[in-house]
């Protein structure tokens, strides 16, 4: 899968590991998944636009690079995605925020939309698409095609872990996205949660059940 980045810094493997753990409370799981999309957001984000703009130094006017921020969407699907969220603008603050609302059948493990909104001018935009765990691939490859339905074309996808299902499911429907993952995990259980994984993601970063 020639679009597919899976990431093998010693950190993102630490603190992943730190994240499976059971015994990780809501605020340092929350605290994880922020600082793993960090790191994984400042390679993602390493043909974010660029603009020449004037910088006044100690020593004279000169002009200089600076991120294009009017360029850049954060798409997090609901609800998990949202921990991913804090860490891409901790890299760049001015990025604008969408989000698009999924909920998984639990019979079927279909994935149903219920909300959508994108900022303006999405199809000029880059759009890094968030959600912890890609496991069948079905709310990821959903996401993408309402953006792509709305004008989205330049589009990224990072989750933290996914299962080998689930990143061929959405690597095969959208060949023209690049894909980041934390770590590939082994495999999808009967009840299409991910192995070894980390349990329900959205549970563990709001401290619901």
């Amino acid at each position: 899968m020639k679009n597919v980045t899976i990431f093998d810094h010693p950190l993102i493997k630490h603190k992943i590991s730190l994240l499976r753990d059971k015994s990780t409370g809501t605020k340092d799981f929350r605290t994880l998944v922020e600082e793993i999309t960090v790191l994984m957001g400042y390679e993602a984000l390493r043909d974010l636009p660029l603009e020449d703009c004037e910088v006044e130094t100690p020593i004279c006017k000169t002009v200089q690079p600076m991120v294009s921020g009017k360029k850049l969407a954060v798409v997090p699907i609901l609800r998990a995605g949202l921990g991913m969220v804090g860490g891409i603008l901790t890299l760049v603050p001015s990025a604008k925020v969408g989000h698009i609302g999924m909920y998984r059948d639990e019979e079927t493990h279909i994935p149903h939309e219920y909300y959508c909104k994108l900022p303006e001018n999405i199809g000029e935009r880059l759009i890094i698409v968030c959600d912890p765990m890609l496991a069948t691939g079905g709310s990821a490859v959903d996401a993408v095609n309402l953006i792509k339905d709305r004008g989205g074309k330049n589009i990224k996808f990072m989750s933290i872990i996914a299962a080998p299902e689930g990143l061929k499911k959405l690597s095969e429907a959208h060949p023209d996205i690049e894909i980041y993952c934390g770590n590939l995990d082994e495999r999808l259980n009967e009840n299409a949660y991910i192995v070894p994984g980390l349990g329900d993601a959205g549970d563990r970063i709001f401290g619901t059940k």
